[in-house]
């Protein structure tokens, strides 16, 4: 894993779910009502929701996020042996103002104040990346949101990191992204963004190409990398 100068980093983008949000927040909020089953719910609906995400972009059958989150849940509370149509309403209503990470709005107040632009890139369809970022009390300190829903297909496809490109009106490789997820990680690295992998979880490195550029423990040591 290379440590490239960040110096010449001109904005930094964020995935959403499980870089800037707690995906795991919203299973927590109602874990009296999951009982001893909560983790294993938790874990199995965000394995799920991505495993879909994948899936559909092979089959060319595109759904937006918000439906596959949902199918995800509805798989994870069959299997389990835990359907309950209020208990879904309650977690699907909960996602839309997930927890965000305790360091993130110090991290993105300071990029800003750097001059940095700030922005999500997501999986995330517009109106609920929009919710959770206003529910955690970041949106006003991004410059966009950015969905990928503009191009039909999740990441890690090439032509999702493009939206960033495109709309920030920045080269590639003056941005940096940052994601908890290893497969995203290295996608954006393979694209040609430089690419910081926040490995919340001490996960070991994917096997695949492009590996990311540094990594690091939380989006606090970013400040580090950018000299901040």
């Amino acid at each position: 894993m290379s440590d490239p100068s960040f110096s010449e980093v001109e904005a930094c983008v964020f995935d959403a779910y499980g870089t800037l949000f707690d995906v795991h927040s919203a299973a927590t909020r109602v874990k009296d009502d999951l009982g001893e089953k909560a983790d294993a719910l938790s874990d199995m609906w965000r394995f799920k929701q991505l495993q879909y995400t994948w899936l559909r972009s092979l089959m060319g059958r595109h759904e937006d996020f918000w439906q596959v989150t949902g199918y995800a849940l509805d798989y994870s509370m069959r299997a389990l042996d835990m359907e309950n149509d209020s208990l879904r309403a309650k977690l699907m209503e909960h996602y839309l103002q997930l927890d965000a990470y305790p360091e993130v709005i110090d991290v993105l107040t300071r990029l800003k104040d750097a001059g940095k632009k700030t922005a999500i890139l997501s999986n995330g369809e517009p109106s609920m990346l929009i919710a959770a970022a206003k529910s955690a009390n970041i949106y006003s300190l991004l410059d966009g949101v950015f969905s990928i829903e503009k191009v039909g297909i999740f990441k890690p496809h090439p032509s999702t990191y493009q939206i960033a490109v495109d709309e920030l009106k920045i080269a590639a490789d003056n941005i940096s992204f940052q994601s908890s997820n290893g497969w995203d990680a290295h996608g954006a690295a393979a694209f040609g963004f430089v690419v910081v992998w926040v490995n919340r979880f001490d996960q070991p490195q994917e096997n695949l190409p492009a590996a990311p550029h540094a990594e690091i423990k939380t989006l606090s040591d970013l400040l580090r990398l950018l000299s901040l």
